[in-house]
């Protein structure tokens, strides 16, 4: 019986988060995103200090300095797409940071459903595309725009933010739970020896 509801709950939840599901859309970037510049800053000009400042990296989540400086490319809640250097790269950024100008912001027009699991859901389907730009052919601002991307939509065709936010919740706890339930046994361990 216990068997039998487990299937049971494996299964619609593999439905639930099937990425096979038939209710999907092309979009331009366009018409679903907003797309800001970064702005140039020179190591001149930054100041060392907390605030995270975005270059065009493939590796900690895009940060390569942290600086005091402050310009109109102060953000947050947003992503960093990499247009140049490692391009195609997109990492989220919940905490405000400054952006390079190698680096465009991206959220929703939606502003609604700016939150960390769509923009996450997005970041991975711009990471798709990367493998389409490089040195010679850049993923500038107007490409940018025209590039087309699949998203899940619901049924009046609208892109399906209850879906995205579910699915990336659904991966994170996949993610989580080893890790979670490997500390909680190391803390039982730790008790249990009297640390």
């Amino acid at each position: 019986m216990a068997e039998a509801i487990y299937l049971k709950n494996r299964n619609f939840h593999m439905a639930l988060f099937n990425l096979e599901r038939g209710n999907w859309r092309e979009f331009f970037f366009e018409d679903v995103l907003s797309i800001d510049s970064g702005k140039r800053l020179t190591k001149a000009d930054m100041q060392e200090g907390v605030r995270p400042f975005v270059g065009a990296s493939d590796s900690n989540n895009g940060i390569t300095f942290f600086t005091s400086s402050v310009n109109e490319s102060l953000d947050s809640n947003v992503l960093g797409v990499n247009y140049n250097g490692s391009v195609g790269f997109s990492f989220y950024h919940p905490y405000e940071a400054l952006f390079s100008d190698d680096v465009k912001r991206v959220k929703w027009l939606d502003t609604k459903h700016n939150n960390r699991y769509t923009l996450l859901f997005l970041a991975c389907i711009i990471h798709q595309q990367k493998n389409k730009y490089a040195y010679g052919y850049k993923f500038n601002g107007q490409r940018m725009k025209r590039q087309k991307i699949l998203l899940p939509v619901d049924s009046l065709g609208r892109p399906d933010w209850g879906f995205m936010e579910a699915y990336m919740k659904h991966q994170e706890q996949l993610i989580l739970k080893p890790t979670i339930e490997r500390l909680c046994k190391q803390l039982m361990v730790n008790e249990l020896l009297g640390g």
